[in-house]
């Protein structure tokens, strides 16, 4: 009996151990004389790698949020976007954009989907964990007639997925605060057709699922949200933990997906946990200028992958995926060269390079020439757009030219390729179709194409047009 009562006194004090490791964590780990937790330079990259795509996600959507004036708002252009544009890297302007920003905590929501007459127009979803889902899009033959989807997650108070009459779809997403983007081709060098898109883009709508269905609407609880960064950086030094406990009380975590546990275990010992309360006094304290040094570094490792064209290649078909269908190295990649976009089966983002493989610039002018058979094999359409490699933003110029392509306009040559300039000064006999103005200084520049609906058979062969130095 002495044998038994102490075998279970041992497993008794071994299960208290047990559960109480993880609540104890940030209390034993150790600190400097400054007050910072000690990591290992591999811990803390380890750390920004798995955070990135939610610091830069959190960072995004929230500017989004803030720029049309808060959460459970809508945004739609109506103008081609210009050189204005900084709420996020890398935009286009051959495309309208919808925004929808939705605070899901209280209650779901309902988006009504107009019928389109533009050859690509498509709807992508993202919480803060950068994983991103395409439910409708003309390549599956959506916007064909008016519909209605409505929108919750796993938090949701008052909706969990239950068919409600005159809804059509439903989508559970990822997380309580999430963007729902429409992506639209204006077709904007056709004015009738042009037109009819702006109107049918006003009649894109949305409502909470308690107003749908004739009731009272049920307002959101006050919420304060850590500060967006001007840069993700900025929140890595400044309030990178703040953030992550946030976005961690506010997404959906599969245990059986690799990167959630990753991710979750490299922040357990820091006391950021999901369900867990973020207090300034008593929370573990980083050193915020080292995380920055390191994510400046991992920032710029991944911003090069941009000039390498195998790399380019090799990520193409895994971003902008959806959980369990990506990699961290892809995730990592897009979330710095420019976050939120499109899988390969919607649209290909290849970057343009230099045929000698040095880095465009400012102070010199470059030719991008295609034969017709060398043009992108998009279904729907493709461009071609111009900006400044260290921001991800146009290039400023008097003519508000920054891209080239059937909605920016483009003039194919009497063979049916194309020549394509970037030039400070406007080349004679050069369509102005055709031209990209550059400021004549020292700054690198980038290129991204971007071929909609590409016809992926034809994608394994085709290469990637070079821009040669003039």
């Amino acid at each position: 009996m002495k044998k038994i009562k102490l075998l279970s006194i041992i497993l008794f004090v071994l299960f208290f151990t047990a559960c109480n490791t993880t609540s104890n964590k940030k209390n034993t780990v150790e600190t400097n004389e400054n007050g910072f937790v000690i990591l290992t330079d591999d811990q803390i990259d380890n750390i920004i790698r798995r955070a990135y795509q939610y610091v830069a996600l959190y960072n995004v959507n929230n500017k989004f949020a803030i720029t049309q004036g808060g959460w459970n708002t809508l945004h739609a252009d109506t103008k081609l976007k210009d050189h204005t544009m900084r709420d996020i890297a890398r935009p286009n302007n051959d495309s309208f954009y919808t925004g929808i920003m939705l605070d899901l905590r209280k209650d779901a929501f309902v988006v009504n989907l107009p019928k389109f007459d533009s050859k690509y127009v498509s709807l992508m979803v993202t919480a803060y964990d950068h994983y991103v889902y395409v439910p409708k899009s003309t390549r599956q033959g959506d916007f064909q007639k008016d519909e209605k989807i409505v929108f919750y997650s796993k938090r949701t108070e008052n909706y969990q997925g239950e068919s409600v009459a005159g809804i059509d779809n439903v989508f559970e997403a990822n997380g309580d605060f999430i963007s729902v983007i429409f992506r639209v081709m204006p077709h904007a060098n056709e004015p009738e057709r042009f037109k009819k898109v702006v109107e049918q883009i006003g009649q894109i709508s949305m409502q909470s699922l308690s107003e749908f269905q004739g009731k009272e609407p049920i307002p959101a609880n006050e919420i304060t949200f850590p500060e967006v960064g001007k840069t993700d950086l900025d929140i890595f030094e400044n309030n990178f933990l703040e953030v992550m406990q946030f976005i961690f009380n506010h997404i959906t975590f599969d245990d059986n997906d690799e990167m959630d546990r990753e991710l979750l275990a490299c922040f357990a010992p820091l006391g950021i946990a999901p369900g867990e309360t973020y207090d300034p006094k008593t929370a573990l304290k980083i050193d915020g200028k080292k995380f920055r040094q390191h994510a400046e570094k991992i920032h710029a490792e991944n911003l090069n992958k941009l000039t390498d064209p195998d790399m380019s290649a090799s990520l193409g078909p895994r971003v902008f995926k959806q959980k369990g269908q990506t990699d961290l190295e892809a995730i990592l990649a897009v979330s710095i060269i420019g976050p939120i976009g499109l899988p390969i089966e919607e649209a290909f983002y290849p970057a343009v390079n230099t045929a000698d493989g040095s880095q465009m610039n400012a102070m010199n002018d470059y030719v991008i020439k295609m034969t017709k058979k060398e043009l992108p094999p998009a279904r729907a359409f493709w461009s071609l757009t111009l900006y400044d490699k260290a921001n991800g933003f146009f290039i400023p110029n008097e003519w508000n030219k920054y891209s080239v392509g059937e909605n920016a306009g483009m003039k194919l040559n009497d063979e049916g390729g194309i020549e394509i300039y970037v030039a400070a000064e406007k080349p004679d006999g050069v369509p102005i179709e055709n031209w990209l103005p550059i400021n004549r200084s020292d700054e690198d520049l980038d290129i991204i194409l971007r071929v909609y609906v590409p016809e992926l058979d034809k994608l394994r062969s085709w290469k990637v047009p070079v821009a040669h130095k003039l």
